[in-house]
C-alpha cells in the first residue's frame, strides 16, 4: 500500500475539503493518504518549520501540493513551505516521487493557472514526476456532474462564490468528484510508475 501526502493550506476550508475529496480517492484506490496541512503558526520570522511534516512528506511516495489562488499565485504560507522544502531539493530527497497539484479560487478564472504552474515548476526542480488531470470536462460528454466543469488539466481546479457571513466552507459537487477522481489518478500513478510494488 503506497502512503499519498496531500499537503496543503487553506484559509477559508475550500480547499481543506478539496484536499478531503482527494483523499477520499486515494482511499478508494486501495492506499493511504495522508493530510498535512500547513498553519501560519508553522511560520515563525518569515520561516516555515515543521520537521515532522518534512519527515512524513520525505517518506511518502507520492505528494500531492495543494493552495488556495491569492492574487494570481500561491498563498503566502504555502510558499513559505515549499521555500523551507528546499532542504530536500539540495540533495534531491523528493527525485522521482510522484507529485501533482490542486487550487481553488472564488471567481471561475482567478488565474488559478498561475499557482498550478507555479506547484508543477517547483515539483520539477525536485526532480519530480508530474501528473495531470485526464478527465474530460462533463459537458462534453453530455454529462450533468460537473467532472472538471473548470476545464483543467495541469492539476484540477475548484471554484466557490466568497462568502462572507460566516457561513461553512463548501465546494460545488463536481469539483468535489473531480477531487475524487484525482485521488484515484494519483494512486494509480503511483501504482504503474511509482516506486512501491503493487500488493497482488
Amino acid at each position: 500500500m503506497a502512503t499519498i501526502a496531500i499537503v496543503y493550506f487553506s484559509g477559508g476550508g475550500h480547499t481543506h475539503l478539496m484536499a478531503e475529496a482527494i483523499a477520499a480517492g486515494v482511499r478508494t484506490a486501495g492506499h493511504n493518504p495522508e493530510l498535512l496541512r500547513i498553519t501560519g503558526e508553522q511560520i515563525n520570522q518569515g520561516r516555515w518549520q515543521d520537521d515532522a511534516t518534512m519527515a512524513r512528506l520525505n517518506e511518502a511516495d507520492a505528494i500531492v501540493f495543494g493552495s488556495p489562488t491569492y492574487m494570481g499565485g500561491v498563498a503566502a504560507q504555502f510558499k513559505a513551505f515549499l521555500d523551507a522544502a528546499s532542504s530536500a531539493w539540495f540533495v534531491q530527497q523528493w527525485k522521482d516521487k510522484i507529485a501533482a497539484g490542486f487550487t481553488h479560487s472564488s471567481s471561475p478564472s482567478g488565474d488559478k493557472q498561475g499557482t498550478l504552474l507555479y506547484l508543477a515548476i517547483n515539483a520539477a526542480q525536485h526532480g519530480m514526476v508530474w501528473i495531470g488531470a485526464t478527465d474530460m470536462p462533463s459537458q462534453y460528454q453530455g454529462k450533468d456532474d460537473g467532472v472538471n466543469r473548470l476545464g483543467s488539466f495541469l492539476g484540477i481546479m475548484g471554484q466557490s462564490a466568497m462568502t462572507m457571513d460566516g457561513s461553512p466552507a463548501a465546494i460545488e459537487a463536481g469539483d468535489r468528484l473531480t477531487a475524487e477522481l484525482f485521488g484515484q489518478r494519483v494512486a494509480q500513478a503511483v501504482e504503474r510508475w511509482g516506486r512501491v510494488p503493487v500488493a497482488a
